[in-house]
């Protein structure tokens, strides 16, 4: 007897039209009876043989692997079983040869459930993700047919062996295994066992995927336990997530959507529903990681880069994310991608925005010796460096965040072009701005120097590190070489107000006409006066550090273009005026050679004892303030 609830899909009865007299057949209908008959003893032999209840043999092999043309036989059978039984069903609804054919069509069913299972299950190795998605479209689409297109035994065997020839053994294992489960489900889902087939597949791969999404790293965690961890623990998680999305989006869920697609080709419904079982659950939890960081992590700007990591690797495969989802099944999965990535986005503009109120809030006032590069220039610069190696991402993170306001400051301080007509990019104006922040903090703290000269060097050896991180680096690119040109004329000026406090006074120590007649006495009082100008000059200025060896050799040559043709031509005009060498050797305590050795040495920081000592005419001079 027929299990309860045979499938009777295909089988409702239809009154004919006209029956034959009794007694009599027509030779066509004697004709469908005998094939008929031909077709139920085929199949029932066939079927009956693969029977684990009644056979032995058949309770211990597969079929498939035992013996793959038998199997294709078995298939056949199946398929002309279905056939026979769409026919009986139109002739007689109720007659004997129908039941048996509904028996014999249950046994294959359970047979072809039990080789579906088998071949899944003991061929794990060859149809993981990776061997799966590494197969070429060449390999699948030569196992792309029918299941009437096994009819033909040698050219579906041509078909294996033109795939084998392009593709690794494993891979060809593979092929054959895909074609098998390909076939099962198509001769189960055409005569009405779909549900049972797909609830096998679903069963088996879905333990696969939430295996390899295990093995990855990724588990599922609550937004308390990302609050209370230690940020050297998150950030390992965040490096291992960073890993699985790459191998999950290549492999994983694409090896999966392959064979999905490729096991269940006759059904649009059916592969659609198989993979959003399979995937769904294992993929939002992949894509909802970054979304509770973002939401449940502290906000710090040294966790801003780990968070455009995650936005970046979600950015970059987001085509990769709308092609494998692109289910309206599995639309959640692409929904919760895009809300960790506007979690993140508003992550980092909270932290950028806290990294400005860092830089604003710094109230250390030690002074740098001579006039060095400020830790917060290093770190600040160091920091937007590595910033702008993400400047893609920060693009679309800033494209619709405000920009600061600019009426509260004079808009010389913005050296950078920007109008109404061609606005600037976000993230270069967001760059500018916080560059302008940090410039601006610098010159608060030129003021804690005590001689002016100190903070005119600090603030042009700052600046210079600012520009030299701007050109060696993606920030080049965000802020273009005119705020480059712009900045570079500022530390001119800055050293030019350096020398000019630093060093005027020694070139104003010579007299103006260094060629006009002078008494011996005059001539001494001369040189007295530039010998005690200089030394003091030289010995305060010794103090001074500049770091940037293009800035030093500019401000030295500047120096000693002023003050060495002035002093060479005094020196050869009035010294033979002094007479004998003694009197020569007592006056003139530098000769123009001892003035270039003393100028190469400055700069360096190796201070003369008594150089910190600050000169009246320096002191005397107002605070220097940028003038942006």
């Amino acid at each position: 007897m027929p299990r309860k609830g045979m499938r009777c899909l295909f089988f409702s009865s239809k009154t004919t039209s006209s029956s034959s007299p009794i007694g009599l057949s027509s030779p066509k209908r004697t004709l469908s009876g005998l094939v008929m008959e031909r077709t139920l003893e085929t199949a029932e032999s066939m079927i009956m043989k693969w029977n684990p209840d009644t056979s032995s043999f058949a309770k211990v092999t597969s079929l498939f692997y035992e013996n793959r043309r038998e199997a294709r036989d078995f298939i056949k059978c199946v398929n002309d079983l279905q056939k026979a039984m769409h026919l009986l069903v139109t002739e007689d609804s109720s007659s004997e040869k129908l039941v048996r054919a509904q028996n014999l069509m249950q046994i294959a069913m359970e047979r072809l459930q039990k080789e579906f299972y088998q071949i899944l299950s003991m061929n794990r190795a060859h149809l993981d993700p990776e061997s799966v998605s590494a197969r070429s479209s060449i390999s699948l689409a030569s196992t792309r047919s029918s299941s009437s297109d096994y009819e033909d035994d040698d050219g579906h065997e041509d078909e294996i062996r033109t795939a084998g020839e392009s593709i690794s053994e494993v891979e060809d294992v593979s092929t054959i295994v895909m074609a098998d489960l390909r076939l099962i489900a198509e001769c189960m889902i055409s005569s009405g066992y779909g549900k049972e087939c797909v609830k096998i597949y679903n069963i088996i791969r879905k333990s696969i995927v939430d295996e390899g999404i295990y093995r990855l790293g990724v588990e599922r965690v609550s937004s308390s336990q990302i609050h209370k961890m230690d940020w050297e623990v998150l950030e390992i998680r965040i490096k291992s997530w960073l890993n699985a999305v790459k191998i999950a989006m290549k492999t994983l869920f694409n090896g999966e959507k392959i064979l999905c697609d490729h096991v269940f080709a006759s059904s649009d419904s059916i592969r659609e529903s198989c993979f959003t079982e399979i995937s769904k659950e294992g993929a939002t939890l992949l894509f909802g990681f970054p979304e509770i960081v973002a939401k449940s992590s502290k906000k710090s700007p040294e966790k801003m880069f780990r968070a455009l990591d995650m936005y970046t690797a979600i950015s970059q495969h987001w085509p990769e994310i709308e092609s494998i989802f692109a289910f309206e099944s599995t639309s959640a999965v692409r929904s919760q991608a895009v809300a960790s990535l506007i979690k993140l986005g508003e992550s980092v503009r909270t932290m950028l925005t806290e990294f400005e109120s860092t830089i604003l809030k710094d109230a250390s006032k030690s002074r740098v010796s001579g006039g060095g590069i400020h830790p917060l220039t290093i770190q600040v610069m160091n920091y937007f460096s590595l910033l702008a190696d993400y400047s893609n991402v920060l693009a679309d993170i800033l494209e619709d965040s405000p920009q600061p306001a600019k009426s509260s400051l004079p808009e010389s301080y913005f050296d950078i072009s920007d109008s109404d007509d061609s606005p600037l990019p976000a993230i270069s104006f967001r760059f500018a701005w916080l560059i302008l922040v940090l410039l601006c903090k610098l010159d608060s703290k030129a003021k804690h120097y005590k001689d002016v000269c100190l903070s005119y060097i600090f603030l042009a050896n700052n600046l210079q590190h600012v520009i030299t991180r701007v050109r060696t680096s993606n920030l080049k690119y965000l802020l273009g070489d005119d705020w480059i040109s712009k900045h570079e004329v500022k530390v001119k000026q800055f050293a030019a107000n350096y020398e000019r406090l630093g060093w005027d006074h020694v070139i104003k120590s010579v007299p103006e006409n260094p060629t006009a007649e002078m008494s011996p006495e005059e001539v001494k009082e001369c040189f007295r006066r530039f010998n005690a100008v200089f030394e003091q000059a030289c010995r305060k200025q010794s103090v001074c550090v500049v770091p940037d060896s293009k800035l030093r050799d500019d401000i030295k040559v500047s120096i000693a273009r002023k003050l060495m043709p002035v002093y060479l031509e005094f020196y050869n005009n009035q010294r033979l005026a002094l007479g004998s060498e003694r009197n020569l050797a007592i006056s003139v305590r530098f000769t123009p050679d001892d003035i270039g050795h003393y100028l190469s040495d400055l700069f360096f920081g190796t201070a003369v004892s008594g150089g910190s000592s600050s000169s009246s005419s320096a002191s005397s001079h107002s605070r220097p303030s940028r003038s942006h």
